[in-house]
């Protein structure tokens, strides 16, 4: 198993799989999940002649279940530790929902000198919350109720996500016990703090200025049938505020797209990255 260590001690685990002079890909997972949220793509991916890392993010799956640093602040320095022990330059930046705040963040603190390309799948910029400047944004009862699941039985919660609005089900009812089962069991292998104090960091955190900085190409990915973030609140905002970006929108698409729109996610990816 694979591990960097950051400035304060924290060990982030990642995977790197494929060709080692392959295209580098990395790819930043959503809450409360971990890099196995994304097997399918790196896999995919990885045969296709990509070298692609996956982490986990500080306190999600098997990194280190820290106390503090629960903010994307610093999820960005650890991403940024990632990249430059690694050494990679060129790398495209994938990032599903909290995952694309990640991203994002990291480009607006550390600028995209090792960056060649960036995607956002169903993310969370620009800013999730409605405030006095953001009233496109969703109401803070929204989160709190997040909160208050994570806190009373964050094993309920994770199963109703799954079952209900983060693959579409309560809409659909076509969604494999499996994969409902896997986002449980990803959602369960984070720390309990880490995890609620993470709605906080995607929800309330405002990545406008993030998004305005970004100087590569762009793709912006987002199903119009996001009930986590709804394409109006997310994709559709996003590709506004970054310059040239391209935006693709999955028609009747939920928010789990790694998982629900597997084969032509994994394909869009490979062919923006070769492109």
């Amino acid at each position: 198993m694979s591990y960097v260590t950051t400035e304060d001690g924290t060990r982030i685990f990642y995977k790197d799989w494929g060709p080692a002079d392959g295209i580098p890909v990395l790819l930043s997972h959503g809450w409360p999940l971990n890099s196995d949220g994304w097997e399918g793509q790196a896999l995919y991916l990885a045969e296709h002649g990509c070298r692609v890392i996956a982490h986990d993010r500080r306190g999600h799956g098997r990194s280190t279940q820290t106390w503090t640093g629960n903010e994307m602040d610093t999820y960005a320095d650890d991403l940024a530790t990632l990249l430059n022990v690694l050494d990679l330059t060129g790398v495209t930046l994938v990032g599903h929902s909290t995952g694309g705040g990640e991203i994002t963040r990291y480009v607006g603190r550390h600028g995209s000198a090792r960056v060649a390309k960036l995607v956002l799948v169903s993310a969370v910029p620009p800013f999730m919350l409605r405030t006095d400047d953001n009233p496109e944004g969703l109401p803070i009862e929204v989160f709190d109720a997040i909160r208050t699941g994570e806190r009373e039985s964050r094993s309920q919660l994770y199963r109703d996500l799954a079952d209900g609005p983060f693959f579409g089900h309560n809409r659909t009812g076509d969604v494999p016990q499996g994969v409902r089962d896997a986002f449980w069991l990803q959602g369960l292998a984070s720390g309990h703090r880490n995890a609620y104090e993470c709605i906080a960091a995607f929800s309330a955190t405002d990545f406008r200025d993030d998004l305005a900085a970004i100087d590569v190409p762009a793709l912006i990915i987002h199903g119009d049938e996001d009930q986590i973030v709804p394409f109006e609140v997310g994709g559709q905002r996003s590709a506004k505020l970054i310059p040239g970006a391209e935006l693709k929108v999955y028609a009747g698409a939920a928010h789990g797209l790694p998982d629900t729109a597997k084969q032509r996610l994994s394909q869009d990816l490979l062919d923006f990255i070769r492109s």
